[in-house]
């Protein structure tokens, strides 16, 4: 009985299981994103210092562990759908939060960490059982139709080893590789700042207005619907092209900001949309940076006349320059919330002494802006000035249109049928 379910499991397609990768690390990721900076801030009262410490030892892994490990490009896409199904657990966990009585969140939270981890394990070990015996299965097939003499040709026969300074010297003059890591770098920060910032908002802007399930519900749509209509924003890029595509999300994403900006935060619908739909469009617009960059792997190999594309070097470059964005958006945040509203996240709220011998020595502080209206400043300034650099940014980005069509017909030019790229491991 107990091989029938591992019989089932070595059936499954590789594209199923591949994906699964992406189910078990979204189901636990999507709520850490989400939670961690309320977690340690207002349960576990942190103070500043170790707060940014924290956040600068996680900037440095996070930058560095990329271009360390490499990315494959070719199987984004794949997690697509398992990715939305991970992002269910978003629904859950608001249910269970509850920062006076944490002990059902920590709870859930370890149920969530041990599937994470078994489901994991285990779709890496059935990865790995098929990879081998696929590669059994090759090697015997080229044994019986090769001679033993056969030369095969080498894909860095005849190549320049390229040292690692000499390949971020070639970088440095890529233009639109320096433009898209300036772009991305705000899209990174700007996605970041939504999670981590996203029960803030619904707690000091709508908490009072809206039910707890409706609460539930607009935190597990802001996450599952960018998955979602990443299918329909690949339809368009088939049509438009990737940069006339990412390019209206942008001027969409101003549009909106402004709209709710003149609106102001009593509106209770348009803001319910606003905060949903805010995410949706920038995780969606974070999804298709992903095409761009194999656009950018072909036009390096073109630009230095590889005969192998560098894919996985330079998408982890591209997380090395664009990764602290995560960093800078819950110090930036809370720094401009505590800029504008004078509340601290950092410090409980003094007491003020019944009886003082001089209180006409202190003068009294100057007015701040009350923490709603704190709250939507920051909820509806930060797409707008996100949304303005961005559209500078990409503004001076040339690989689309013609020059896209050039450089593929270049790059298949150059393709050897021999010659293993990066991107199809």
């Amino acid at each position: 009985m107990a091989a029938q379910p591992l019989a089932w499991l070595s059936s499954l397609p590789t594209a199923v299981v591949y994906g699964s990768l992406s189910l078990f690390v979204s189901i636990l990721h999507n709520v850490f994103l989400l939670y961690h900076v309320d977690t340690f801030v207002s349960v576990y009262k942190i103070d500043k210092l170790a707060f940014w410490v924290g956040e600068t030892v996680f900037l440095l892994w996070n930058s560095l562990n990329d271009p360390l490990f490499g990315w494959l490009s070719d199987r984004v896409f794949l997690s697509s759908t398992p990715s939305a199904a991970g992002s269910l657990s978003v629904f859950a966990s608001y249910t269970v939060w509850n920062k006076e009585d944490f002990s059902s969140f920590r709870v859930f939270c370890v149920v969530l960490a041990v599937c994470s981890g078994l489901g994991f394990t285990g779709a890496t070990w059935l990865l790995r059982q098929r990879f081998e015996t696929d590669r059994r299965m090759l090697g015997a097939l080229h044994s019986a139709s090769e001679g033993p003499d056969v030369e095969k040709p080498s894909a860095d026969e005849g190549e320049k080893r390229v040292t690692l300074g000499e390949y971020l010297q070639q970088l440095a003059r890529h233009r639109n590789f320096l433009w898209f890591v300036g772009m991305n770098l705000v899209q990174v920060f700007h996605c970041h700042f939504n999670s981590n910032f996203f029960p803030l908002f619904l707690e000091h802007l709508l908490s009072d207005q809206i039910s707890l399930s409706m609460g539930s519900f607009l935190l597990g749509v802001s996450y599952i619907a960018p998955h979602l209509n990443n299918l329909y924003f690949l339809a368009l890029c088939q049509r438009w092209g990737v940069y006339a595509v990412v390019r209206g999300l942008f001027l969409l994403k101003l549009g909106l900001s402004l709209l709710m900006l003149l609106a102001g935060p009593d509106h209770l619908h348009l803001l319910c949309i606003f905060i949903a739909s805010n995410r949706v469009f920038t995780e969606g617009t974070c999804k298709l940076l992903t095409l761009v960059v194999t656009d950018l792997v072909d036009e390096d190999l073109v630009l230095n006349h590889r005969k192998q594309a560098a894919s996985a070097l330079l998408f982890g470059m591209v997380a090395l320059v664009t990764k602290p964005g995560q960093t800078f958006a819950p110090l930036l945040g809370t720094w401009l919330l505590c800029f504008y509203t004078g509340h601290d996240i950092f410090q409980q709220p003094l007491l003020t002494p019944v009886g003082s011998a001089r209180p006409w020595l202190d003068p009294p502080a100057p007015p701040r802006a009350p923490l709603r209206q704190g709250c939507f400043y920051l909820l509806v300034l930060v797409p707008i000035m996100c949304a303005l650099l961005q559209l500078v940014t990409w503004s001076q980005f040339t690989l689309h249109g013609r020059r896209l069509h050039m450089v593929k017909a270049q790059r298949q030019s150059l393709s050897k049928p021999w010659a293993l790229d990066i991107k199809t491991v």
